[in-house]
């Protein structure tokens, strides 16, 4: 059996900086009240044995873990198929990496699922969760407001929390889907049809809404229901062709419901854009870019969002508030809210 060497200990830290074992500590848990010129001393010596903190004994000193939950109202097979997601948590990633903290991914698919998020979040483990993609009636903010955890969400809440403000981060959704149809009406198009997104989610509601403020006496046939997919997007794609065959411009919730949509569309033989034009929502390149033609969408910086709902939680847990965290013009507190740009491609 090979024997490893013994772990370097704060006391060997001390001897090999000169200070003592209280300034080591203060220095290692980031501590204020230290000289520079003694820090630095500390720091050497850090380097010169490779002294790693015992996390545990730590976080009793600081009260923290350096980890934060970051919870997907969503079962794993949407998390890691849609690149939505794949973007949000590039987002929180970075900016959790760059002040040493780690990620904890916890799904959510049944009641046995919220169950154990919620004993994980009571447990101790982190020390703050960042929640997105919550549907109505979700039990998610009460498990975690019962776990006493500062908490950031990710997309408008539709509740009341009565314990104070619920700090968020979302995009202009209602706003965004106003400046797709208004496109689409700019372009001459008449008969303008609607693929929704789930509508127990906050986003899909908000999009449905801007496009009704731009076309309040819209026939209700042209409004069909999606689920924020490609497959989704294929059968309400079929729906509103058999309903409505001479629509002549399609608003879709989201891009990987436009992909499905414009599958079908090239199945029936309508040309895009000149029969049907299309715009979609989100402007996630691996697929806005590689549909037949280029899709026109709506642009959200999904990765930028991500990176504030970290920062506006840490933040929150270093003694600061959401109110440190640069906020756009169109933000309210507490929840901040990104703008929205619509990008031409071809097919609208």
């Amino acid at each position: 059996m090979t024997e490893t060497a013994p772990r370097p200990t704060l006391e060997a830290v001390a001897e090999r900086a000169g200070v003592s074992r209280a300034t080591v500590s203060r220095v290692v848990n980031g501590a204020h009240g230290v000289r520079d010129a003694l820090a630095e001393r500390v720091r050497r010596a850090v380097e010169e044995l490779g002294y790693v903190p015992n996390q545990a004994a730590r976080s009793l000193v600081t009260r923290r873990h350096r980890a934060v939950a970051v919870v997907a109202a969503e079962p794993e097979t949407r998390v890691f198929a849609d690149p939505y997601f794949a973007q949000q948590l590039r987002g929180i990633s970075k900016e959790l990496t760059a002040h040493d903290n780690q990620l904890v991914l916890l799904l959510t698919e049944g009641r046995e699922d919220h169950a154990r998020v919620g004993r994980y979040l009571a447990g101790g483990h982190v020390d703050g969760a960042l929640v997105f993609s919550l549907h109505l009636d979700d039990p998610l903010p009460g498990l975690v407001r019962g776990a006493g955890l500062p908490t950031v969400f990710g997309g408008r809440p539709d509740w009341e929390d009565g314990r104070g403000e619920v700090v968020y981060v979302d995009s202009d959704n209602r706003g965004g889907a106003r400046s797709a149809v208004r496109h689409l009406a700019g372009l001459g198009r008449t008969r303008i049809a609607h693929i929704t997104g789930l509508l127990d989610q906050t986003s899909a509601a908000d999009r449905l809404a801007g496009f009704r403020e731009v076309r309040p006496d819209a026939d209700p046939g042209l409004v069909a229901p999606g689920d924020f997919t490609s497959g989704g997007g294929e059968r309400a794609m079929r729906e509103l062709l058999d309903r409505c065959p001479g629509l002549d411009a399609v608003f879709a919730a989201n891009d990987l419901t436009a992909a499905g949509a414009l599958r079908v569309l090239r199945e029936r033989g309508r040309r895009v854009p000149d029969d049907v034009a299309v715009v979609g929502f989100d402007d996630m390149l691996p697929v806005a870019e590689e549909t037949d033609p280029p899709l026109t969408t709506v642009r959200q910086d999904i990765e930028g969002m991500g990176r504030l709902m970290a920062r506006l939680l840490l933040r929150g847990l270093d003694g600061g508030t959401a109110d440190d965290a640069p906020r756009p013009p169109t933000a309210t507190a507490p929840g901040v809210i990104l703008p929205t740009t619509l990008v031409r491609r071809a097919t609208a």
